[in-house]
């Protein structure tokens, strides 16, 4: 599922973002919840910058931006990597070949 960086379901405020990160805090909560194999992935800024391949996943990573085109990759990616399934992980433009990036993963 693709959720978005800084997403917290217990976020207060009623400003647009604070709304958005809310709303996608309680769903990825949900769908943790829910028994079904998952994967969140949460992409910070997204950009219409061609995409260059290299990605970082990681927890906490909060800042940057990252092509569209990279999350794509990245999704594709994980739906045939069972390292990915039930892992939460932000999404940023990095140094790691998406392939590679998310083979790590499973040491993470």
């Amino acid at each position: 599922m693709v959720s978005a960086v800084g997403a917290d379901a217990s976020l207060q405020g009623d400003e647009g973002m604070d709304v958005y990160l809310r709303a996608k805090g309680r769903a990825d909560e949900e769908i943790a919840r829910s028994g079904l194999s998952h994967t969140i992935v949460r992409p910070v800024s997204l950009t219409d910058e061609p995409g260059t391949g290299r990605v970082a996943l990681d927890r906490g990573r909060g800042d940057g931006e990252v092509p569209r085109d990279d999350v794509a990759a990245v999704l594709a990616a994980v739906l045939h990597d069972d390292s990915a399934v039930g892992r939460t992980f932000d999404l940023t433009a990095g140094d790691d070949p998406v392939e590679e990036a998310v083979a790590a993963l499973r040491s993470m």
